[in-house]
């Protein structure tokens, strides 16, 4: 960054290469030998896409959460599609992790300000996630009763129980639900999912098939939504930058197989697709960003 102009080629591949904590320790030296601030250096020399995918990689993965549950709250409009993505995919933990560094950064309560933003049904399972307290484990004896109260509350009435699908999807572990799961298509000769869709409608359906995909397996939800990202009219940059950045440490190489036996092309060609169309510059840092992440782990 220094002298005239940045080579933005160099910033990518030092902090592409490295671990999130060791970024946090370039961050450390930098403003030990150079009495700046890494990120606000690098702010002032970017822009753009590039900017935005850089400090992403900058940010430790709580803060990152953090900011992009205020950004989808504190915008124009609520975007839901971001608070789904988040909480039904963190692990009870990371949600805590995420609460606190919320609550430092922005001076407030997360739960607050969601509910501030939600209703109905769609708010309630948003506030029992947050509370980041899954059951363990399985119960085996509940595993029958979950499936027939699912039944029950949904396609087994008249009328939907939202109820007992909140209770349920938003308590149980995940490796319980997944047996529950097995059970409803036993009982009901369908999956659960054609039942989320056929007795629940907007958020509330969209954040309990989440729940239920996450369920099921994370990589396959985070290689459904890598995919849907690039398929829209127009790439969604800021989900492609959030799920690569976000994931790169913790199941990219699954996401990448699965995203290949799924949709029968590689994760990085089809990147590139899209950016190409576009003819624009964030084809080259995605790519690149692609190619650490592959080999990262």
């Amino acid at each position: 960054m220094k002298g005239i102009g940045t080579d933005e080629d160099v910033v990518l591949m030092l902090l592409s290469a490295r671990s999130n904590d060791q970024r946090q320790e370039i961050k450390a030296a930098f403003k030990k030998a150079y009495g700046k601030d890494l990120v606000s250096a690098l702010k002032s020399e970017l822009g753009g896409l590039f900017e935005n995918l850089i400090v992403a990689l900058m940010t430790p993965p709580s803060s990152y959460d953090a900011s992009q549950l205020h950004k989808a709250l504190k915008g124009a409009g609520t975007e839901d599609d971001v608070l789904i993505e988040i909480l039904a995919s963190r692990t009870g933990q990371q949600i805590k992790d995420i609460i606190k560094v919320y609550k430092k950064e922005f001076s407030g309560k997360l739960e607050k300000d969601i509910c501030g933003d939600t209703s109905g049904h769609y708010q309630k399972l948003l506030v029992i996630l947050l509370q980041g307290s899954r059951e363990v484990g399985v119960e085996e004896e509940k595993i029958e009763e979950d499936a027939k109260e699912l039944y029950a509350a949904g396609e087994g009435k008249f009328g939907t129980d939202e109820e007992k699908f909140i209770t349920i999807l938003g308590n149980r572990s995940a490796e319980h639900l997944r047996k529950v799961f097995d059970a409803y298509k036993e009982l009901s000769g369908s999956d659960i999912e054609d039942s989320v869709e056929g007795e629940t409608t907007g958020n509330l359906e969209n954040l309990l098939l989440a729940v239920v995909k996450c369920a099921r397996s994370v990589p396959q939800f985070f290689a459904e939504r890598l995919y849907k990202s690039m398929r829209r009219a127009g790439t969604d940059d800021d989900t492609l930058t959030r799920i690569m950045v976000s994931r790169s440490e913790v199941d990219m190489l699954d996401i990448r197989a699965i995203f290949k036996r799924t949709y029968g092309a590689s994760l990085y060609n089809t990147i590139q697709v899209p950016f190409a169309q576009a003819q624009s510059f964030s084809a080259c840092f995605f790519n690149e960003v692609y190619k650490v992440v592959q080999s990262f782990r």
